[in-house]
């Protein structure tokens, strides 16, 4: 994939670091239909080379990658007094609450889990960028933005926090979002298999069926084949062939009518 820039102007300049080529294209393409200038690089230690001599808007990372993750490239950055001040979102399939607490150890600015909407994600990069600003412009900027340790107890175990105020609300109100959003999708989930469930039913019960020519009455009052039957009122979709039965029958009568034709002829 190529870094080269058009020379069109972009609103800000924005490291995407992911090891599938494929889900970087996508990602690369929807910041830049935004007008952001986007560089990709597949793993943590180029992604530190080309903050080297690079000092990007913000990071937009993958969790899982080969060598160093995600959390591990995250509290990089907030360690280096000069790249710290990068916001730095994260991108991660898993969901345990384990990954919140890493997410707050390393330092993140946002935590957003795989799949991901475009408007949501975009949104969430719109809002750290804006919030980086006002950040920069507000009273003593970071430098009064002391960090803070704190030391917690979690499944166990014990994990001590160095992020400021800030990201912690940041990270935390990013990661509440994420499970609204989730939870919207369940409900919509829900909401199709209930609806599912409810035309599965409408198959349970007496149905009307002629016990001459095999429709079935619907609702309405109409009579219809069984199969539309079936396909209106179902998921089913038909395969329309013929059994051995009927093809033997088939068979049988065929040479009758050949030998009517035949007769008619004469």
């Amino acid at each position: 994939m190529s870094d080269m820039k058009d020379n069109q102007p972009c609103n800000q300049d924005i490291l995407i670091v992911e090891d599938s080529p494929t889900q970087a294209q996508q990602l690369k393409f929807t910041l830049e239909s935004q007008g952001y200038c986007v560089t990709w690089r597949p793993d943590a230690e180029s992604a530190w080379e080309f903050m080297d001599d690079h000092f990007p808007n913000i990071v937009i990372s993958d969790v899982m990658m080969p060598g160093k993750d995600g959390f591990e490239l995250c509290a990089d950055i907030k360690k280096n007094e000069r790249l710290r001040r990068i916001p730095v979102m994260l991108l991660t399939t898993l969901s345990e609450p384990q990954d919140i607490i890493r997410g707050l150890e390393c330092g993140a600015d946002n935590f957003i889990i795989k799949p991901y909407k475009k408007d949501y994600l975009l949104s969430q990069v719109n809002y750290m960028l804006a919030n980086s600003q006002l950040r920069k412009l507000g009273r003593g900027g970071f430098s009064e933005m002391a960090d803070m340790g704190i030391e917690i107890y979690f499944a166990g175990k014990k994990h001590y926090i160095t992020s400021s105020q800030l990201q912690i609300l940041d990270l935390l109100f990013s990661t509440f979002e994420v499970f609204v959003e989730k939870n919207k999708e369940l409900e919509a989930m829900n909401r199709e298999l209930v609806a599912r469930n409810d035309r599965i039913k409408a198959l349970q019960g007496l149905i009307p069926i002629c016990a001459n020519c095999k429709k079935i009455r619907d609702d309405a009052g109409y009579w219809m084949n069984v199969d539309r039957y079936l396909e209106e009122h179902s998921e089913a979709g038909f395969n329309r062939s013929v059994c051995p039965a009927c093809l033997e029958q088939e068979q049988e009568v065929l040479p009758k009518k050949e030998n009517k034709k035949d007769k008619h002829s004469e």
